[in-house]
């Protein structure tokens, strides 16, 4: 008599967990399309720092509650903390379509990115219990493809929110509503270990307890961030520094770009429109290659190379299709140039995903945030960085010093790349 063929619960999770990640974008980005909409400037009359600051709010909060939402995670378990999140994060998206004014906006945003903090570093631990050892990557590059599909949808549906129903408001109200039944979706589906789960049989616990040991539920959840050895451990700050540079670099083609197209290219508010759209859709591809890429080199040269190469070669590629993108004019030609360019800067980010999930135990959640957090500190300065950069050296207002910024921001994201050693764990007997 044959054996039981696995179940499939880990495509559901990896799916659900997809879903999420869609949902997540969604609601971080859509402020840019409410606060530049014609229903939204009758009602209120911003300036331009009190919206830079409402859109800055959402991403301090980000990064500064990466490692306490981790530590919950990993404290009191997956399942229960992102069903909280996507449920918090839902009703505060929601509460931005209540905001009589700037301050009751900018402490939903906040709210908002608080309660969005948790979600990756608790997504990174289900990563790791829910798929096969050797497609760590595979599995990390579709929960990111989420992420970066609302990243590319988000203005699109929004505007249709906003024009279909009328009002700014809208838009909050139908995705916080969205949001609430993903967080439903999230709990029936998702458990906090294939052993735990009732559909889950003994074949597919099998499989993913291939090379894992006896790959058994937690039974002493980690009570402290583990600071001494994350300061100790030379891989993760390395890690660290090619979150935090990456997002330098790839902060332009997210944040900026728009900005470059209307002042410098001169074009209309359409063509800018799917110039953007088209660059970003083409970074998704950078991510799904990027995660068969890093499972692949690791099958066949080990997991140092495998998650390394990945994220060091590419990054050097993304910074020199910068300087190549400058010199484009055509409306094609500067979106394949950008979106090249945001292909290469995402190829590395399943090998990253991976090289977290690979050195960080049982400390998996907090320490995937401690480095989420080092990244988003560089999103977030980026445009500092950069008004900066132009205001000093930019005589002729085309812009080229401040992608050369972002582009040598991408050499070094390579160059640190290259000090990371994925089979090297932060805490030497947390190995799985």
């Amino acid at each position: 008599m044959s054996a039981e063929s696995p179940t499939k619960v880990r495509h559901q999770i990896l799916v659900t967990a997809t879903l999420v990640a869609f949902l997540m974008y969604l609601d971080r980005i859509c402020l840019t399309q409410i606060i530049t909409s014609d229903s939204f400037e009758r009602e209120f009359s911003f300036s331009k720092q009190e919206v830079d600051w409402v859109t800055g709010a959402f991403f301090w909060a980000y990064a500064l509650f990466q490692v306490p939402a981790g530590w919950l995670s990993d404290r009191f378990g997956a399942r229960i903390l992102i069903t909280i999140y996507i449920a918090a994060w839902s009703l505060f998206t929601a509460a931005t379509g209540f905001a009589t004014g700037f301050w009751t906006l900018l402490f939903a945003r906040l709210l908002c990115g608080l309660s969005e903090a948790g979600y990756y570093p608790a997504s990174s631990s289900l990563v790791t219990r829910w798929s096969h050892i050797a497609n760590r990557g595979s599995a990390s590059s579709l929960i990111s493809l989420g992420g970066r599909a609302g990243l590319f949808l988000a203005p699109i549906l929004t505007v249709k929110v906003i024009s279909g129903l009328g009002d700014w408001r809208w838009a909050g109200w139908v995705y916080g509503a969205s949001g609430l039944i993903v967080a439903l979706i999230f709990w029936r589906v998702f458990r906090e270990h294939p052993r735990l789960h009732p559909r889950c049989n003994a074949s597919e616990v099998a499989l993913l307890a291939e090379g894992r040991g006896d790959f058994l539920p937690a039974k002493d959840p980690p009570r402290r961030f583990p600071l001494a050895a994350a300061i100790r451990s030379r891989s993760l700050w390395m890690a660290n520094a090619v979150q935090f540079f990456t997002n330098i670099g790839w902060a332009f083609t997210a944040l900026t770009f728009p900005r470059y197209l209307k002042e410098v290219k001169h074009f209309d508010d359409e063509t800018n429109g799917w110039i953007t759209s088209g660059a970003l859709f083409i970074g998704i591809g950078g991510i799904i290659v990027g995660g068969l890429t890093t499972d692949m080199i690791s099958r066949r040269y080990g997991k140092r190379l495998g998650r390394m190469l990945p994220m060091s070669v590419t990054k050097f590629i993304a910074a020199g299709l910068y300087l190549v993108a400058l010199y484009m004019d055509a409306p094609w030609t500067i979106l394949l140039a950008f979106g090249m360019v945001s292909f290469f800067g995402d190829f590395g980010l399943p090998a990253m995903w991976t090289t977290m999930q690979d050195i960080s135990g049982k400390y998996q959640a907090q320490l995937f945030g401690w480095g989420n957090m080092w990244g988003n500190f560089g999103a977030a300065i980026m445009p500092l960085l950069f008004t900066a950069a132009l205001k000093a050296w930019d005589t002729n207002h085309d812009y080229h010093e401040g992608v050369w910024l972002c582009a040598a921001a991408f050499v070094l994201a390579g160059l640190f790349a290259l000090g990371v050693n994925a089979e090297k764990p932060v805490i030497e007997e947390a190995r799985p």
